[in-house]
């Protein structure tokens, strides 16, 4: 009998490990086809654009030797190094792109800028929770993270290094489907097809272009190995690092420039972090160690024994990469090329939908509509409106430029500045974060940094050169986020200064005229404290108000993911007997917000919850401002509340001890809130109860503020053109609060008021 419980065990462990395997190599195989296009499709330009510079050849191969060792040590140092062994690791809880590496530092330091944050939040499991990667490490300097939340202009400073990495990467995708050979209508006609396919999500899209990729990156590698053994089987000479010295020595400032060129080698290689939330760590690594890196090795080997061999062709640099192909096969190939280099441009978009998603959660970034398009895996997400301003800005800049050369600069000075980023916020999370000695960062920041700077050097000298273009395409993307920022700031600093005291609401009574009518209120407020302005603007056109009166406050905190018992934390404001209660809902920016039934559901339970496990007298403290953090109850919601769907023919019968009863309009099946049979259940409680049940079945109104931000008089000319245009014009055009937690407009009531910040 134990042989046999022992032999089910083990194959229940070995379904469960090839299952997992299964799903790990169906995630890599998809990430083929969505996050390796652009770094796959490299070969294609990355010679052409070196030698454009005034590079010649000399019979020695000394030049195409130094090309390529600096090729092979690049590829070998940062994609497969700093990013496959190192930068992956830096998972948000399976998220990556910069703005994780930001929101990792939020947490391990009090350096957000979430006006709304409180300490409740660092009490969830997902703030608590250790990196595997700091695990035995030595504890982070206090000076450190002493000197990040004491100085505010360190804290600007990290949040505009992430916005300028974030901005970068979508300068980048935009400039990513204009270096190619394809005629200027096809290849608009091309990126349409491109952009509408988005809607389908990342698993179909992912199925669709994987084959083109895998063949793509099958073909150059056999062709890279048919020129190395036809025309210079020892060019595997030229990876030695001592050709890079002698190239450079050799062409001096020629080849110092030159290295913007090669600097194209590893375009798309921030897109294995970028994408990270839409795979996974391991697949992702699997699919480069194994799959690409070979490849490109081989593509970058063989183009150069076949250059070595053919000096006059060598110095022409508008002969590109199929110069090296087999005349035989030659038009084959051109047709793979360019379905992979228009395939190239979706590791970009991808990653934007991603970052996008991180910056609105954590308040850098208008609204905007999400679409989940994978019930396994939240990651993968949709998102309209970026899908439709990539579509139009890639097509502008496939229809201006189409000098290579310019497009190649551009490209390659976004690549750098979004790897000089990611450097920086990485030496900051192996200190913070992963408890590393300071010696440790350094030495990261210094040899890659250094790596990165003269890289960067060569590609900044070339602004008027085409370099400009991803710099203007991330200042207006930045300008965007920090007005959007700066603007959700202030707005929250005026709630702030004008709340009204508790101690107002409380002396409301009938006899000025206020009346409690039925149903429950959720009044809207991103103030986790004290009662909004907007709620007296309310009270004051029309003296009324619900019988049972929830202040909702709907906000992310910087994790990817808050576990569902730990989403509301729920207070009570005044006496037992006013029915006023305060409910935090947290987030984080990687989850699914439900619908409006299931979110009404969610939030009526917790609330019951949290008054069925009050203790007589908790919290009854009439005239004492609510105090969050000490009167605050992190509530799992229906925890211990259950709910039995019946048919609504069958006779409800009258309440008894141990039930109370809700119809859910617009449903044709009666919801019944069953209570756990308890004879300690207090009268009192048991009432309160009884009257919220009462209130959810007359109905639910959601009390939503309609901002109109202006700034003060006497303001200056920045802050009058940030609030007054930039921030009013973003407002207008993007999602309302009430979409936040889809709410019908059939129950939302929204209150007008001026703001003057």
């Amino acid at each position: 009998m134990t042989t046999d419980v022992e032999s089910n065990a083990f194959e229940e462990r070995r379904r469960r490990r090839s299952g997992s395997w299964r799903v790990v190599l169906s995630l890599a195989y998809q990430s083929l086809g969505v996050v390796y296009g652009d770094l796959g499709t490299s070969p294609l330009y990355v010679y052409k654009s070196t030698f454009a510079e005034d590079i010649h050849h000399s019979e020695s191969n000394e030049e195409i030797y130094g090309v390529l060792s600096f090729v092979f040590w690049t590829l070998t140092l940062v994609p497969l190094l700093k990013y496959v062994f190192i930068v992956l690791r830096a998972d948000d809880d399976g998220e990556g792109g910069t703005f994780a590496l930001y929101s990792l530092l939020c947490r391990h330091a009090r350096v957000g800028f979430l006006p709304n944050g409180q300490r409740a939040d660092e009490e969830i499991s997902a703030y608590k929770k250790t990196d595997d990667a700091g695990a035995g490490g030595e504890a982070s300097p206090s000076g450190l993270k002493a000197a990040l939340e004491r100085h505010q202009v360190l804290q600007k400073l990290l949040l505009l290094l992430a916005l300028i990495g974030t901005c970068m990467v979508i300068g980048d995708g935009v400039l990513t489907p204009a270096i190619s050979d394809v005629e200027v209508p096809i290849a608009c006609l091309i990126l349409i097809c491109l952009f509408a396919l988005q809607h389908y999500g990342t698993h179909r899209v992912g199925f669709l272009f994987a084959p083109i990729v895998i063949v793509w990156l099958l073909c150059i590698s056999s062709i890279g190995v048919y020129n190395i053994f036809h025309w210079n089987p020892h060019v595997y000479q030229a990876l030695s690092p001592y050709y890079m010295y002698k190239f450079l020595k050799k062409t001096q400032r020629a080849g110092w420039m030159s290295l913007g060129g090669i600097l194209l080698c590893i375009t798309g290689s921030e897109a294995m972090y970028a994408d990270l939330g839409h795979f996974s760590q391991l697949s992702i690594k699997i699919a480069f160690t194994f799959v690409v890196y070979p490849s490109l090795i081989l593509a970058y080997m063989g183009q150069a024994a076949y250059l070595s061999r053919h000096h006059t062709i060598a110095n022409d640099y508008r002969i590109g990469f199929y110069v090296s192909v087999p005349e035989q096969i030659r038009w084959p190939v051109l047709v793979i090329a360019i379905l992979a280099a228009v395939v190239g441009s979706q590791a970009i978009i991808t990653g934007t939908f991603s970052i996008i998603k991180q910056c609105s959660a954590l308040g850098c970034f208008p609204r905007v509509k999400i679409v989940h398009t994978s019930a396994k895996f939240h990651g993968q997400i949709y998102i309209p409106e970026i899908n439709w301003i990539l579509m139009i800005l890639c097509l502008a800049v496939t229809i201006g430029f189409r000098d290579t050369k310019h497009m190649g600069n551009a490209a390659g000075l976004a690549v750098i500045t979004v790897m000089l980023v990611t450097t920086c916020l990485m030496s900051l999370v192996i200190v913070l974060c992963w408890h590393k000695n300071i010696f440790v960062a350094l030495c990261f920041i210094l040899f890659f940094g250094t790596i990165e700077a003269l890289y960067f050097s060569a590609s900044v000298i070339k602004f008027l050169e085409g370099a400009w273009v991803p710099i203007a395409l991330s200042f207006i993307f930045m300008l965007i986020m920090y007005v959007w920022h700066y603007g959700m700031l202030k707005k929250y600093e005026f709630d702030v200064q004008n709340k009204v005291s508790i101690d107002w609401l409380l002396s409301l009574s009938p006899s000025l005229g206020i009346v409690r009518v039925n149903g429950i209120g959720l009044i809207h407020t991103e103030l986790v404290s004290g009662i909004p302005a907007i709620f007296s603007h309310f009270i004051t056109n029309l003296p009324a108000f619900h019988q049972v009166l929830v202040f909702l406050c709907i906000k992310s905190i910087p994790v990817p993911h808050v576990q569902p018992e730990e989403r509301f934390l729920v207070g009570r404001i005044g006496p037992r007997e006013h029915r006023i209660y305060r409910c935090i809902v947290r987030y984080g920016y990687r989850d699914v917000h439900k619908d409006d039934l299931e979110f009404e559901k969610d939030l009526v339970f917790s609330v019951a919850e949290f008054i069925r496990s009050g203790t007589p007298g908790q919290n009854d403290h009439a005239n004492e401002p609510d105090k969050v953090g000490e009167k605050m109850t992190v509530v799992g919601a229906g925890i211990r509340l259950r709910e039995l769907n019946v048919d609504p023919d069958e006779a409800a019968g009258p309440s008894d001890s141990t039930e109370i009863q809700s119809a859910v309009k617009g449903c044709r099946k009666k919801v019944r809130f069953v209570l756990p049979a308890s004879e300690q259940m207090n009268a009192r409680v048991r009432e309160e109860l009884q009257e919220l049940m009462e209130a959810r079945e007359a109905g639910m109104a959601f009390i939503l503020g309609h901002c109109y931000v202006r700034a003060k008089s006497g303001s200056g000319f920045i802050k009058r053109l940030a609030i007054n245009v930039g921030y009013d014009f973003l407002r207008r055009n993007s999602r309302s609060s009430a979409y936040a937690v889809n709410i019908q407009h059939a129950s939302t009531l929204e209150v007008g008021m001026v703001y003057y910040v």
